[in-house]
Protein backbone atom coordinates (compact mmCIF):
# COMPACT_ATOMS: atom_id res chain seq x y z
CA UNK A 1 0.00 0.00 0.00
CA UNK A 2 1.39 3.52 -0.99
CA UNK A 3 1.65 6.30 1.28
CA UNK A 4 -1.04 8.73 -0.47
CA UNK A 5 -3.28 5.31 0.17
CA UNK A 6 -2.49 4.87 3.60
CA UNK A 7 -2.92 8.22 4.87
CA UNK A 8 -6.40 8.24 3.01
CA UNK A 9 -6.79 5.15 4.90
CA UNK A 10 -5.76 6.84 8.21
CA UNK A 11 -8.06 9.73 7.46
CA UNK A 12 -11.44 8.18 7.26
CA UNK A 13 -10.85 6.07 10.16
CA UNK A 14 -10.44 8.68 11.99
CA UNK A 15 -13.34 10.51 10.51
CA UNK A 16 -15.39 7.71 11.44
CA UNK A 17 -14.18 7.89 14.79
CA UNK A 18 -15.09 11.28 15.31
CA UNK A 19 -18.23 11.24 13.89
CA UNK A 20 -19.09 8.13 16.08
CA UNK A 21 -18.02 10.36 19.04
CA UNK A 22 -20.23 13.55 17.74
CA UNK A 23 -22.94 10.99 17.29
CA UNK A 24 -23.11 9.81 20.88
CA UNK A 25 -22.70 12.56 23.29
CA UNK A 26 -25.54 15.09 22.10
CA UNK A 27 -25.66 18.73 23.40
CA UNK A 28 -27.87 19.10 26.79
CA UNK A 29 -30.92 20.48 26.78
CA UNK A 30 -33.10 22.37 30.01
CA UNK A 31 -35.50 20.85 31.60
CA UNK A 32 -37.46 19.84 34.70
CA UNK A 33 -38.12 17.15 37.00
CA UNK A 34 -40.44 15.82 40.22
CA UNK A 35 -41.02 12.62 41.09
CA UNK A 36 -43.63 10.05 42.25
CA UNK A 37 -43.81 8.30 45.66
CA UNK A 38 -44.51 4.76 44.67
CA UNK A 39 -43.56 2.47 47.89
CA UNK A 40 -42.01 0.00 45.03
CA UNK A 41 -39.30 2.07 43.90
CA UNK A 42 -41.08 2.68 40.65
CA UNK A 43 -43.06 5.30 39.01
CA UNK A 44 -45.65 3.09 38.28
CA UNK A 45 -46.53 -0.43 36.71
CA UNK A 46 -48.57 0.08 33.52
CA UNK A 47 -47.84 3.31 32.11
CA UNK A 48 -48.75 4.59 28.84
CA UNK A 49 -45.82 2.70 26.71
CA UNK A 50 -47.93 -0.63 27.60
CA UNK A 51 -44.56 -1.87 29.15
CA UNK A 52 -46.69 -3.41 32.10
CA UNK A 53 -44.33 -4.34 35.19
CA UNK A 54 -41.70 -2.50 35.06
CA UNK A 55 -39.65 -4.90 37.30
CA UNK A 56 -39.69 -7.79 35.36
CA UNK A 57 -38.66 -5.89 31.94
CA UNK A 58 -35.82 -4.37 34.14
CA UNK A 59 -36.50 -0.53 33.91
CA UNK A 60 -37.41 -0.38 37.38
CA UNK A 61 -36.89 2.15 39.13
CA UNK A 62 -35.14 4.16 36.21
CA UNK A 63 -38.47 4.80 34.39
CA UNK A 64 -39.73 7.88 34.00
CA UNK A 65 -42.99 9.45 32.65
CA UNK A 66 -42.01 12.69 29.75
CA UNK A 67 -44.40 15.48 29.62
CA UNK A 68 -46.46 15.65 25.96
CA UNK A 69 -43.60 17.43 23.79
CA UNK A 70 -40.91 14.68 24.64
CA UNK A 71 -43.03 11.98 24.60
CA UNK A 72 -44.61 12.43 20.93
CA UNK A 73 -47.82 10.51 21.49
CA UNK A 74 -45.65 7.33 22.36
CA UNK A 75 -42.84 6.90 19.72
CA UNK A 76 -40.27 7.62 22.34
CA UNK A 77 -41.65 4.74 24.17
CA UNK A 78 -38.30 2.81 25.14
CA UNK A 79 -35.96 5.59 24.36
CA UNK A 80 -33.08 6.59 27.39
CA UNK A 81 -31.98 10.24 28.78
CA UNK A 82 -28.96 11.14 30.67
CA UNK A 83 -30.31 13.42 33.36
CA UNK A 84 -28.68 15.99 35.90
CA UNK A 85 -29.57 18.37 38.74
CA UNK A 86 -27.97 21.86 37.68
CA UNK A 87 -28.23 25.15 39.17
CA UNK A 88 -29.91 24.60 42.32
CA UNK A 89 -27.34 24.60 45.54
CA UNK A 90 -29.80 23.79 47.91
CA UNK A 91 -31.20 20.69 46.05
CA UNK A 92 -29.08 19.29 42.94
CA UNK A 93 -26.25 17.16 45.08
CA UNK A 94 -22.56 17.93 45.06
CA UNK A 95 -21.09 17.34 41.91
CA UNK A 96 -24.07 16.80 39.27
CA UNK A 97 -24.27 12.94 39.46
CA UNK A 98 -26.00 11.50 36.47
CA UNK A 99 -28.42 8.70 36.10
CA UNK A 100 -29.85 6.82 32.76
CA UNK A 101 -33.45 6.74 32.69
CA UNK A 102 -36.26 5.04 30.16
CA UNK A 103 -39.25 6.70 28.41
CA UNK A 104 -42.30 4.08 30.03
CA UNK A 105 -44.72 6.38 30.44
CA UNK A 106 -46.59 10.00 29.38
CA UNK A 107 -47.27 12.95 32.30
CA UNK A 108 -49.90 14.71 31.72
CA UNK A 109 -51.26 18.37 31.34
CA UNK A 110 -53.10 20.02 34.48
CA UNK A 111 -54.14 23.08 32.58
CA UNK A 112 -55.65 24.56 35.57
CA UNK A 113 -52.39 25.16 37.22
CA UNK A 114 -49.37 27.03 36.10
CA UNK A 115 -46.40 25.78 34.25
CA UNK A 116 -44.30 26.87 37.39
CA UNK A 117 -46.40 25.75 39.51
CA UNK A 118 -47.93 22.33 39.52
CA UNK A 119 -48.92 22.36 35.83
CA UNK A 120 -44.92 21.35 34.63
CA UNK A 121 -46.07 18.95 31.63
CA UNK A 122 -48.13 21.26 30.03
CA UNK A 123 -47.06 21.53 26.86
CA UNK A 124 -44.35 22.94 25.68
CA UNK A 125 -42.92 22.42 29.05
CA UNK A 126 -40.27 19.96 28.61
CA UNK A 127 -40.27 17.61 31.82
CA UNK A 128 -39.49 14.22 33.62
CA UNK A 129 -41.35 12.47 36.21
CA UNK A 130 -39.01 10.06 38.16
CA UNK A 131 -39.30 7.36 40.77
CA UNK A 132 -38.42 8.95 44.04
CA UNK A 133 -35.68 5.98 44.28
CA UNK A 134 -33.91 7.68 41.07
CA UNK A 135 -34.80 10.75 41.61
CA UNK A 136 -32.74 10.68 45.23
CA UNK A 137 -29.47 9.88 43.13
CA UNK A 138 -29.35 13.31 41.80
CA UNK A 139 -31.49 15.74 44.13
CA UNK A 140 -32.45 15.92 47.50
CA UNK A 141 -35.77 14.38 48.36
CA UNK A 142 -37.25 17.56 49.61
CA UNK A 143 -37.44 19.24 46.55
CA UNK A 144 -40.48 19.71 44.71
CA UNK A 145 -39.31 20.12 41.11
CA UNK A 146 -35.59 20.73 40.05
CA UNK A 147 -33.68 22.14 37.38
CA UNK A 148 -32.28 19.42 35.08
CA UNK A 149 -30.28 19.20 32.13
CA UNK A 150 -30.76 15.88 29.75
CA UNK A 151 -29.82 14.54 26.37
CA UNK A 152 -30.57 11.58 24.45
CA UNK A 153 -27.95 8.45 24.61
CA UNK A 154 -27.85 5.03 23.43
CA UNK A 155 -29.58 2.15 25.63
CA UNK A 156 -27.77 -0.48 27.55
CA UNK A 157 -29.46 -3.64 27.25
CA UNK A 158 -28.76 -6.97 28.65
CA UNK A 159 -30.16 -10.14 26.33
CA UNK A 160 -31.85 -9.51 23.24
CA UNK A 161 -34.91 -7.50 22.31
CA UNK A 162 -37.98 -9.38 23.95
CA UNK A 163 -41.37 -10.27 22.06
CA UNK A 164 -44.36 -10.42 24.05
CA UNK A 165 -47.73 -12.19 22.49
CA UNK A 166 -51.11 -11.09 23.85
CA UNK A 167 -54.51 -10.80 21.63
CA UNK A 168 -57.15 -13.34 20.38
CA UNK A 169 -57.84 -15.54 17.35
CA UNK A 170 -58.31 -12.89 15.16
CA UNK A 171 -56.41 -10.30 16.52
CA UNK A 172 -52.28 -10.26 17.53
CA UNK A 173 -50.12 -8.08 19.32
CA UNK A 174 -46.74 -8.09 20.25
CA UNK A 175 -44.95 -6.30 23.20
CA UNK A 176 -41.69 -4.87 22.26
CA UNK A 177 -39.16 -4.10 25.21
CA UNK A 178 -35.78 -4.77 26.16
CA UNK A 179 -34.38 -2.30 22.59
CA UNK A 180 -30.96 -1.39 22.69
CA UNK A 181 -29.44 0.95 21.64
CA UNK A 182 -31.81 3.92 19.66
CA UNK A 183 -34.72 2.31 22.44
CA UNK A 184 -37.02 3.71 20.03
CA UNK A 185 -39.07 1.49 17.83
CA UNK A 186 -40.19 3.12 14.33
CA UNK A 187 -41.57 0.00 12.60
CA UNK A 188 -42.38 -3.52 12.73
CA UNK A 189 -43.05 -6.57 10.76
CA UNK A 190 -43.66 -9.96 11.30
CA UNK A 191 -43.86 -13.01 8.88
CA UNK A 192 -44.78 -16.72 9.67
CA UNK A 193 -43.95 -19.75 7.59
CA UNK A 194 -46.75 -19.85 5.70
CA UNK A 195 -46.53 -15.65 4.84
CA UNK A 196 -43.94 -13.04 3.24
CA UNK A 197 -43.13 -10.04 6.15
CA UNK A 198 -46.73 -8.43 7.00
CA UNK A 199 -45.77 -4.81 8.34
CA UNK A 200 -47.90 -4.32 11.81
CA UNK A 201 -49.50 -1.25 12.61
CA UNK A 202 -48.89 0.69 16.00
CA UNK A 203 -51.50 -0.13 19.11
CA UNK A 204 -50.08 1.87 21.65
CA UNK A 205 -46.82 2.97 22.75
CA UNK A 206 -45.01 -0.05 22.21
CA UNK A 207 -47.75 -2.25 21.19
CA UNK A 208 -47.90 -3.35 17.65
CA UNK A 209 -50.16 -5.67 16.18
CA UNK A 210 -51.88 -7.70 13.10
CA UNK A 211 -55.16 -8.92 11.82
CA UNK A 212 -53.80 -11.93 9.93
CA UNK A 213 -54.34 -15.75 11.24
CA UNK A 214 -50.76 -16.42 12.52
CA UNK A 215 -51.54 -19.38 14.60
CA UNK A 216 -49.83 -22.57 14.14
CA UNK A 217 -46.66 -20.80 12.56
CA UNK A 218 -43.01 -20.26 13.66
CA UNK A 219 -43.21 -16.36 14.24
CA UNK A 220 -40.10 -14.00 12.50
CA UNK A 221 -39.54 -10.34 13.52
CA UNK A 222 -37.96 -7.18 11.55
CA UNK A 223 -37.86 -4.36 13.85
CA UNK A 224 -36.35 -0.65 12.72
CA UNK A 225 -35.11 1.77 15.40
CA UNK A 226 -35.71 5.22 15.10
CA UNK A 227 -31.86 5.84 13.41
CA UNK A 228 -32.67 3.45 10.63
CA UNK A 229 -30.98 0.47 11.83
CA UNK A 230 -33.20 -2.88 10.79
CA UNK A 231 -32.46 -6.00 12.76
CA UNK A 232 -34.48 -9.18 11.51
CA UNK A 233 -34.64 -12.16 14.51
CA UNK A 234 -35.88 -15.43 12.75
CA UNK A 235 -38.31 -18.16 14.45
CA UNK A 236 -38.45 -16.33 16.88
CA UNK A 237 -41.83 -17.93 18.47
CA UNK A 238 -42.00 -21.51 18.14
CA UNK A 239 -45.43 -22.87 15.84
CA UNK A 240 -46.77 -23.66 18.99
CA UNK A 241 -46.27 -20.26 20.96
CA UNK A 242 -49.13 -18.85 23.13
CA UNK A 243 -50.48 -15.68 23.58
CA UNK A 244 -48.70 -14.55 26.96
CA UNK A 245 -45.33 -16.42 25.82
CA UNK A 246 -42.43 -14.18 25.58
CA UNK A 247 -39.42 -14.97 23.06
CA UNK A 248 -36.33 -13.22 22.87
CA UNK A 249 -34.32 -12.46 19.49
CA UNK A 250 -31.28 -10.48 18.75
CA UNK A 251 -29.92 -7.18 19.96
CA UNK A 252 -29.20 -3.93 18.13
Amino acid sequence: MGALQTTVLLCLVLLHLCSNILAQDEDWKTATATYSKETDGSIITEGACGFGDLHKISYGKYSAGLSGILFNRGSTCGACYELRCVDHILWCLQGSPTIILTATDFCPPNFGLSADYGGWCNFPKEHFEMSEAAFAEIAKKKADIVPVQYRRVKCERTGGLRFTMSGSSHFYQVLITNVGSDGEVLAVKVKGSKTGWIPMTRNWGQNWQSNVDLQGQPLSFEVTISSGRTLASYNVAPARWQFGQTFEGKQF
